[in-house]
């Protein structure tokens, strides 16, 4: 074979390799088109709504006629392309294999709306490709001032925390929405009286709201968690031992119910944020509309009453005691966790230890863990829809009260510090309140966004105002509504005074 018939034959094999590479290419970037296309991520996104929300979201339903794609918002820009095709490849394998494994029927889509799920699949720089000038000139005020910190901190926030509904139309999601009509029900028009230290039901009245407040006897128990109790936080312990006296808990958490009868009396709308009692009229000045729907769209009636702030929930007290003449208040820590563990002295006030119900180690997150007994008695993160429950969907702790752990945090009257409990003094302390001044307030019992390692009695958390008002467009920020939070609502204690018991028998 000649010089000139083996370079032909490279020139040959050197073109053939060209063209498929050019061939390949072509096929490579018109699969990744077509794979891109609105049209075949619906063939594999079954759900009902996601189409026919996203046509009706601003996206969409645009008065310029520009439309975004679904990859445009759920995937990272293409320009990005080596992470736009890892991105892609892992979503379009996790899509496929729901797609062949799951009954679309049985996934709870509406938990899939959330902002902590959709941070998982929306891409921000693709918000910022589109949305290059974050000040244009019919920006409100309110929305420069939100840009600005964006600007200045982006790991403080995201694009998605104001702006959720773009994506998918949600509704109108705005203030107290009406819900559909009940059967009028009696309006109580006389005070609740009470006459010995029993379990009794509290009537609001002037309106059909009551709620069942639970007897609780007094006693000593050992406050926070031992050293060797799993996940335990430095914040827990020491141990010590605490006296509490009787008192009345509710049985509940306060309820949208309960709460809207409440907001119904006392609302401010357009008025000052005053919350100090009106001497003229005997009143109190409650909470201004809240931005957007505090219930987040899960329904009301009996549900536990989230979004409100804890100088709201001080407020509401405030209110309930005048308005029923007895001594509402929200509950110290030591009073709560009293209550929470109803006589135990373990991790949880049923048995089982936190590793037993904690999806650790790698067998318990590939088969899980044997949570049937703690789902009995709390609603998290293994069982809640990511939403909060009806409260009788568990059951009750050895003194009748239910979610005391679980589907809310609550409020409590304390101010937060971490090493309070070594700061009291020794011996058995009765009734601690605290200490005397701070900015964050104790939060307990965990919600149904936890799992069960953080829904233990001993567990301590504390509010976080700054972070839960992040999204607030007004300016100050609400003194009553949280933009930021919605898995913390709270219970109220009665205090309980023999001698007062003593007098209304007379």
């Amino acid at each position: 074979m000649t010089d000139k018939t083996i370079k032909r034959r490279h020139y040959l094999i050197f073109i053939a390799g060209g063209l498929s590479v050019i061939l390949f290419i072509l096929l490579f970037n018109k699969t990744v088109e077509y794979t891109s296309s609105n049209e075949f991520c619906n063939s594999c996104h079954i759900h009902t709504h996601a189409e026919a929300s996203w046509r009706l979201s601003v996206h969409n339903n645009t008065s310029s006629g520009v439309s975004v794609k679904c990859v445009d918002c759920h995937l990272p820009p293409e320009d990005q392309t080596a992470y736009f095709l890892s991105r892609k490849a892992y979503h379009g394998a996790h899509d496929l294999y729901v797609y062949l494994t799951k009954d679309a029927d049985e996934i709870d889509w509406q938990a899939k709306r959330s902002n902590d799920a959709a941070k998982r699949f929306v891409y921000e720089d693709g918000c910022l490709k589109c949305h290059t000038n974050l000040f244009p000139s019919t920006l409100s005020s309110q929305g420069g001032q939100q840009h600005l910190k964006y600007i200045r901190n982006p790991q403080s926030s995201s694009c998605l925390q104001c702006h959720h509904e773009m994506g998918h139309y949600r509704g109108e999601q705005s203030g107290f929405a009406d819900e559909e009509s009940e059967t009028p029900k009696e309006v109580f028009k006389e005070l609740t009286v009470v006459n010995d230290f029993k379990t009794f039901e509290e009537k609001i009245p002037g309106t059909a709201v009551s709620f069942k407040m639970i007897a609780v006897p007094g006693g000593t128990f050992k406050m926070g968690s031992p050293q060797d109790e799993p996940y335990r936080r430095n914040d827990e312990g020491p141990v010590r031992e605490v006296a509490v006296d009787s008192l009345w808990m509710a049985e509940i958490e306060v309820s949208w119910d309960e709460y809207l009868a409440f907001f119904s009396a006392t609302s401010s709308q357009g008025r000052k944020e005053a919350v100090e009692l009106d001497e003229e009229t005997d009143g109190v000045s409650g909470a201004t509309p809240p931005w957007g729907a505090p219930d987040q769209g899960w329904g009301k009636g009996s549900r536990p009453a989230i979004t409100m702030s804890h100088h709201a929930a001080e407020t509401y007290c405030r209110w309930l005691s005048q308005v029923t003449g007895r001594k509402y208040r929200l509950p110290t820590e030591a009073e709560w966790e009293y209550a929470a563990r109803g006589g135990t002295q373990t991790p949880y006030f049923f048995e089982g230890s936190p590793k037993d119900y904690e999806a650790d180690g790698f067998l318990k997150k590939l088969l899980g863990a044997n949570t049937g007994l703690f789902s009995q008695y709390v609603v998290w993160n293994g069982n809640s829809p990511g939403k909060t429950q009806q409260p009788d969907v568990v059951e009750s702790n050895p003194f009748g009260l239910k979610n005391m752990l679980g589907n809310v945090a609550e409020f409590c009257l304390d101010y937060y510090d971490p090493s309070v409990y070594g700061k009291y003094p020794k011996g058995v302390i009765r009734n601690p309140r605290g200490p005397r001044s701070g900015s964050e307030h104790v939060v307990r019992g965990g919600s149904f966004q936890n799992t069960p390692k953080d829904l233990r009695v001993a567990r301590r958390d504390f509010t976080r105002t700054t972070d839960w008002l992040v999204t607030d467009p007004q300016i100050p920020k609400s003194i009553w509504w949280y933009s930021d939070v919605k898995s913390v609502g709270f219970r109220v204690i009665c205090e309980y005074h023999p001698e007062e018991l003593k007098n209304t028998e007379k």
